[in-house]
């Protein structure tokens, strides 16, 4: 049996299973969303074990609102098929079933898993990945095989219990994240599971375990070969969770920032900017992938490039390319969100040069103007020095607005010109 298997194994037998009953803890079906509650109830009475699983249970505990509604069962995903009309199973490497409900709302159904034995492993190396991520084993076995004893908890729709096959209760008490098994191995399976120790400490305000931080410091140098489209879509949870500047600090601190951001040069103000974003996400603004880009680079941006009325736009817009290019080709960030980016950059640092110059009146009827505007009040916080040049600005804003109504007034539309017969274009 593999090292990684043992390992997982003596794990599994040196802790006993806690199932406290519902007069002892604080979870009520109230706070499950009805959906999910269909799905548990509907699979409980086919006899198939129905477990609320994963983050939700974490964050119920918390008194937290969970994001996610996730449902683990003994049922294969045929099995689950088979009882919902609107379920649709999806992926090779981990089979899943989503169930679609009006509204474009989903339950994520997925069966209990376990490390299988080694006598079991196929011969055929290229399926030996898909196949590992399989195999069907019981509730105990599908705990260990998680991340961190924080989201390997779960809520029994039978009888209305948390079950804790890991010493999750105990940390949730402590507020302390510990991994499920040995941080080294662990981090070698998925080194993605690093900058969610990170993520984790920071939305939950948990104190990270030394064995992990040990790891970290030892397995670092795998994040960079990690998944980038994994890489990219963690990195956009960090600020749809406003956590972004602190857990790029705790990056800095652990000796992976290097890891996830080798393109793009850190600035003291970098960290000021992107918590000022997660700030506004806090306020409930909605997060797009060009703001969180910009707000990557826009420091650096200002470094290489004074806001001068003397330096022309052209030369602006080189630098802005020369630092959002390299890492929009690592993550495959399409040209549109980069595009969107570098606008934000570039109307920045129109901005910052005053008012008076050519295109002003243009420049302030465009569209995406009130974006670059709120981007660059951000900015204005950090550096000071540009709050008369931002008051110029607000007043230029608004009296493009409609006094009465306080509407921005549509650009002109420009009269188009007949178009000419096929015979007149020779």
């Amino acid at each position: 049996m593999p090292k990684s298997q043992n390992k997982s194994a003596a794990s599994e037998n040196s802790l006993s299973s806690v199932v406290l009953p519902r007069a002892e803890h604080s979870i009520s079906r109230n706070q499950i969303d009805e959906h999910a509650l269909k799905v548990l109830y509907r699979l409980n009475r086919q006899g198939h074990l129905a477990y609320l699983v994963g983050g939700s249970v974490r964050d119920l505990l918390l008194g937290r609102t969970p994001k996610d509604f996730d449902v683990g069962t003994d049922a294969t995903p045929n099995q689950v098929k088979s009882l919902f009309k609107n379920c649709f199973l999806i992926g090779r490497r981990f089979r899943l079933a989503h169930i679609r409900f009006r509204g474009n709302l989903l339950v994520e159904v997925a069966t209990f898993r376990r490390n299988p034995a080694e006598d079991e492993m196929p011969e055929n190396e290229d399926d030996h990945f898909h196949f590992v991520q399989n195999v069907f084993g019981s509730e105990r076995e599908d705990a260990y095989r998680r991340d961190f004893t924080i989201n390997a908890l779960f809520y029994n729709i039978d009888d209305f219990s948390v079950i804790d096959h890991v010493g999750g209760l105990k940390d949730l008490e402590e507020r302390i994240l510990r991994m499920i098994g040995d941080p080294l191995i662990r981090f070698e399976e998925d080194p993605v599971r690093m900058l969610r120790a990170l993520e984790f400490s920071a939305r939950l305000d948990f104190a990270i375990d030394d064995e992990i931080i040990s790891a970290i410091d030892q397995r670092r140098h795998l994040l960079s070969g990690a998944s980038s489209a994994r890489l990219r879509e963690e990195i956009m949870e960090l600020f749809r969770h406003q956590v972004a500047g602190q857990v790029c600090e705790m990056a800095l601190r652990y000796g992976l920032l290097d890891q996830l951001f080798a393109e793009i040069p850190f600035l003291p103000q970098t960290f000021e900017l992107l918590k000022l974003i997660d700030q506004r996400t806090a306020e409930g603004k909605p997060i797009r992938e060009s703001l969180a880009l910009a707000g990557l680079v826009l420091p650096a941006f200002f470094e290489r490039c004074p806001a001068e009325r003397s330096l022309h736009i052209n030369d602006a817009l080189t630098v802005a390319d020369k630092l959002l290019r390299p890492h929009c080709l690592h993550y495959s960030i399409a040209q549109g969100i980069r595009c969107e980016a570098r606008d934000l950059l570039l109307g920045c640092f129109r901005l910052a040069r005053g008012r008076g110059l050519k295109g002003e009146s243009r420049f302030l009827r465009h569209p995406f103007t009130p974006m670059i505007f709120e981007f660059f009040a951000l900015w204005c916080q950090i550096d000071h020095s540009l709050n008369d040049t931002y008051a110029l600005w607000q007043g230029a804003l608004d009296s493009e607005s409609n006094p009465d109504t306080g509407e921005r007034k549509s650009p002109r539309r420009r009269r188009r010109r007949p178009r000419r017969k096929a015979a007149m274009q020779v």
